[in-house]
């Protein structure tokens, strides 16, 4: 069976991630849990999310998110705001202490984006960014639509 180059790209990535994330935790450098760490880079890639959409995202009930989201913003990770439109709906947004965290992973993927450019032709750096930006189009379209939700309301 011939692999699948995608597949295998986003396996090693997400182990690399998860490898971190542990490590990070074993060595107290994170205040998280392991479920927290997912939760958190969750909303960040959601964007400003209500609370419910957060919990319709990952599947869960909206008591369990609440729950989920104040132990985020008790450690400092997240703040919620009242929306403008509906006083009932709360916006989440991540604060700085979670961009500091989130700077941490991005680290790897800025030197495996040197790397590339490194072996790359410049004509090659730049179809392989298309590619990329094709692959990333087909991705969970629900985080597109909400990235364009957003960009709207702004």
């Amino acid at each position: 069976m011939e692999k699948n180059l995608l597949s295998e790209v986003y396996s090693k990535l997400r182990i690399l991630y998860y490898r971190d994330v542990f490590r990070r935790i074993q060595n107290r450098e994170l205040s998280l849990t392991t479920t927290e760490a997912y939760c958190i880079e969750i909303i960040g890639a959601l964007g400003k999310p209500t609370i419910n959409e957060f919990a319709s995202f990952i599947g869960i009930s909206s008591p369990n998110a609440t729950y989920k989201v104040n132990s985020l913003i008790k450690k400092g990770y997240l703040k919620k705001q009242q929306s403008g439109t509906d006083k009932r709906e709360f916006i989440l947004e991540v604060t700085s202490k979670y961009y500091k965290y989130w700077n941490i992973n991005e680290k790897y993927m800025d030197i495996v984006e040197q790397r590339l450019k490194e072996k790359l032709s410049p004509e090659e750096y730049e179809s392989f960014n298309g590619v990329l930006q094709k692959a990333l189009d087909e991705i969970l379209p629900a985080l597109t639509l909400k990235e364009e939700k957003n960009t709207k309301d702004k």
